[in-house]
């Protein structure tokens, strides 16, 4: 069997090795690329809430749960109103699998059996139209399901106390108004009543001028 000789198998691969050698030749793209501002609709929001779960939703059709999807589950709190909203997103898709309003009156409750899940009821806008939807949420961890549910709480109660403060501060400015009208209404009824008064101190003065006028002048 013939041997290859080192000398001539080091100048086979120095000549292959320049086959790949770099030329410095720069060579323009066919198309370029512009730059595209992506928008999440998360802008004006901050998020309080950032955990990875898995959702589930409850077919009432076919009595059984059924995945939403595996992904980052969200509490966004806007910078000028204070609403807070939960939202979850498909981890690889980007898909929108939850997006509703915390309320004052919604309720996170353990899921019987499994301390890593929990359920809640809400009216639900991920699928372009609102929805009573019954979720159910699972996370890797106890502390994080426990931290996911007491968060949810906290929202929910302040949320309500935020609605109390509001509907405190449309009545306070209702009553406020109405108080306004009182006065301004007395007001006028002072002017008017004013203004007749002055007519009959005006007749009044009158009558005794007109009875001198109409006395005829004695002669001399």
């Amino acid at each position: 069997m013939a041997s290859i000789d080192p000398e001539h198998r080091e100048d086979d691969e120095a000549a292959a090795g320049g086959e790949d050698e770099d030329t410095g030749a720069q060579v323009a793209p066919i198309v370029k690329l512009e730059e595209v501002a992506v928008t999440t609709g998360e802008e004006e929001e901050d998020a309080i809430l950032d955990l990875k779960a898995k959702l589930y939703r409850f077919d009432k059709d076919g009595s059984q749960w059924k995945e939403r999807g595996t992904g980052t589950v969200k509490l966004l709190k806007h910078k000028e109103t204070g609403k807070v909203r939960l939202v979850m997103r498909q981890s690889k898709t980007l898909k929108i699998c939850a997006n509703h309003l915390v309320s004052p009156t919604m309720s996170v409750q353990e899921h019987a059996g499994n301390e890593k899940s929990c359920v809640w009821h809400a009216t639900d806008f991920s699928d372009g139209e609102l929805k009573d939807e019954l979720f159910c949420i699972r996370f890797a961890s106890v502390e994080n399901c426990k931290t996911f549910m007491e968060m949810v709480q906290e929202v929910a109660e302040s949320q309500g106390k935020k609605e109390e403060n509001e509907e405190a501060t449309a009545t306070a400015g209702l009553i406020e108004k109405l108080s306004v009208a009182e006065e301004k209404t007395e007001d006028k009824a002072g002017e008017k009543t004013g203004a007749s008064k002055e007519k009959e101190d005006d007749s009044g003065h009158a009558k005794p001028d007109e009875k001198k006028k109409e006395e005829p002048i004695s002669s001399a």
